[in-house]
């Protein structure tokens, strides 16, 4: 049968065997840079609450067996505080535990004290149990926007995470991917939709703590958002700028003509490969420039695509500017108050850094 309880220090070495047998699917130790970053993320994280610790699935004999993460976020409704359990990570060892734990840890993690849970990361099946235990899946939260940058460089780049050979082709596809550009555009935002907006904005790259000032500024109107000081959004900015399986952190801030911000971007880019967008801001009507601007960034920095995490105030935006739209993983939200549910359906900032992006858990080296 086996029982659940808090997760401890003396864990986290079956936790990382556990992540490395179910998600790498390797049989091999886990490195030890994947055991530091289990205590950094699980045990040590400011986001981590003793009234609300991960968990785990021991069995009779002592075995650990299943592993759920939770971190608490502080969130706002209006003017009442709330807290937020951000779920992640849910693993079981199919070998050892029965069909039922994985939704066993879920139920735990979600009868906590917290006044809402979320997710951006579930699975098909996470998806399954969630539902079944009451969550509320939200679809527009759910899908990631693409824009292809170059074609050529797009498509070697993706077959090349499965044949690492084919990275030598990358300078002839470089080359072909110049020579369609200039056949096909003199103007280099021609492939924005609207380029003619950007006249207007200016960017330049930005620290932590400006981008946390900017995101207080972009968020403060939804009804259900985070309740962070600046402070928090900042460390939790710095702590997701390294991913160096993603690339190099760019944070860039978007300004108008009196060099007022209407908006941000903080995303990740390795030249010739994806730039993968873990937050946009924008503040309400500018989001068609702040759009234009961060994938114009992307692209002077040799982005071959980029893509991102959706937020809803963008979908209008989005319109017209040749992105495609896909379901990689879902966000869900759980609470026992229907008040709550509605507004994280019809009103809510959530992704991003209000969920597991910031973890270097994804997009670490370990």
């Amino acid at each position: 049968m086996g029982r659940i309880r808090a997760l401890t220090e003396s864990d986290a070495g079956a936790v990382a065997a556990l992540f490395q047998r179910v998600f790498r699917r390797k049989a091999t130790p886990p490195p030890a840079a994947l055991l530091a970053d289990i205590c950094a993320v699980y045990i040590d994280d400011e986001a981590c609450d003793p009234e609300l610790p991960s968990l785990v699935h021991v069995e009779d004999d002592g075995a650990l067996s299943g592993f759920i993460g939770r971190h608490v976020l502080a969130m706002t409704l209006g003017e009442r505080p709330l807290r937020m359990a951000l779920c992640s990570s849910i693993m079981v060892d199919a070998e050892r535990t029965g069909p039922l734990s994985g939704a066993k840890l879920l139920k735990a993690a979600l009868e906590g004290p917290q006044d809402l849970s979320f997710t951006d990361t579930a699975s098909d099946v996470s998806l399954r149990m969630w539902r079944g235990l009451g969550g509320l899946a939200l679809p527009q939260h759910s899908l990631d926007w693409v824009r292809i940058v170059d074609p050529a460089m797009a498509l070697l780049d993706g077959a090349e995470c499965r044949l690492s050979f084919l990275s030598h082709l990358k300078p002839l596809a470089r080359m072909a991917g110049r020579r369609v550009r200039s056949r096909v555009q003199t103007d280099p935002l021609r492939w924005a939709a609207f380029p003619n907006d950007q006249k207007a904005v200016t960017t330049r790259t930005i620290e932590p703590e400006e981008f946390a000032d900017i995101f207080g500024t972009c968020t403060r109107h939804f009804s259900l958002r985070p309740a962070w000081p600046a402070e928090e959004t900042a460390r939790l900015a710095r702590q997701a700028m390294t991913k160096p399986a993603y690339g190099e952190a760019v944070i860039v801030g978007m300004f108008d003509r009196r060099q007022t911000a209407i908006g941000a971007s903080f995303y990740h880019v390795r030249p010739g490969s994806t730039a993968r967008v873990l937050q946009l801001l924008a503040l309400p009507g500018q989001e068609g420039p702040v759009l234009d601007a961060v994938l114009v960034d992307a692209a002077a920095r040799g982005a071959s695509l980029v893509r991102g995490r959706m937020q809803p105030a963008f979908m209008n935006a989005m319109l017209g500017r040749r992105l495609a739209l896909v379901n990689t993983g879902s966000s869900i939200v759980h609470s026992r108050d229907e008040a709550l549910l509605e507004k994280a359906r019809s009103g809510a900032f959530l992704n991003g850094l209000a969920g597991e992006q910031w973890s270097r858990m994804i997009g670490g080296a370990s």
